[in-house]
């Protein structure tokens, strides 16, 4: 596209899609884990923490699964936005051309009409001046 800065409120920026972490891949879930130890709500931990704590044990599979998620999202996200951008440009151009196509074929019609009506008029007359010639005789 050519513009360099892309504001769109519907696109999600990457800490956004960060924030909400995948689920463990099916490796990380063969170890069973210990049950959590309840906290109470002060010392809850927020979200960023629980994401910081949570990747600290990922391996390279935890992270290529999280990176073909987020993939995977933002293409889809992105998809969407370009099927829209192009359908829209799409209906302006073929509007433009349309309306270019229809004024032609107006001119073309119009132009084949009036030489046609021409050619009527003209052998018209010529068959009532004939008619008047015959009856003068």
């Amino acid at each position: 596209m050519s513009q360099d800065t892309f504001d769109d409120a519907s696109i999600p920026v990457l800490t956004e899609v960060v924030d909400e972490a995948p689920q463990p891949a099916p490796a990380a879930l063969a170890a069973p884990e210990p049950l959590p130890e309840p906290v109470t709500p002060a010392l809850a931990a927020t979200p960023a923490e629980k994401l910081e704590g949570a990747i600290d044990s990922w391996d390279d599979q935890d992270w290529d699964l999280l990176e073909r998620r987020l993939s995977e999202r933002i293409l889809q996200q992105l998809q969407g936005r370009v099927d829209f951008v192009l359908e829209q440009r799409l209906r302006d151009s073929m509007s433009e051309v349309l309306q270019h196509a229809v004024n032609g074929l107006t001119t073309e019609i119009r132009d084949g009409l009036q030489q046609t009506i021409e050619k009527i008029v003209v052998r018209a007359v010529s068959q009532e001046l004939a008619h008047l010639q015959t009856l003068k005789k």
